[in-house]
């Protein structure tokens, strides 16, 4: 047996290019967990509030969950230049298209064995 710990994908919305991501192991779920809990255990507190500041704080830390996702499970983008260089992970998740990250962001959670509602938050 054969067992590759990423998978690449061909992008939807930019076409030629195609990005790789990891997959979930059992070291990498308890890695990715710790990385996640205290944001997320500080979002659900802010969600619950009822003060616009509460609401902007739980928006701001979904989104810091968000580009967590992006840097643990983002391995390489191919096909694309950004400002005429290569694409590495952090340079897509800092200036690259943001509908190229959101389909990535999918794409890792959906490996993650998230739920539909679970990949909202």
């Amino acid at each position: 047996m054969t067992y590759e710990s990423t998978i690449t994908h061909a992008a939807k919305c930019c076409e030629g290019v195609s990005y790789t991501i990891s997959r979930m192991s059992f070291g990498r779920r308890v890695e990715l967990t710790r990385l996640v809990r205290e944001l997320g255990a500080r979002m659900e507190f802010r969600e619950a509030g009822s003060e616009l500041t509460d609401k902007l704080e739980a928006r701001l830390l979904s989104a810091e969950i968000d580009r967590l996702y992006l840097e643990w499970g983002m391995v390489a983008v191919s096909g694309l230049e950004l400002d005429g260089a290569p694409a590495y992970p952090s340079a897509l998740i800092a200036s690259g298209p943001e509908d190229l990250c959101s389909e990535i962001l999918s794409a890792i959670k959906t490996e993650c064995g998230l739920s539909d509602e679970e990949r909202k938050n």
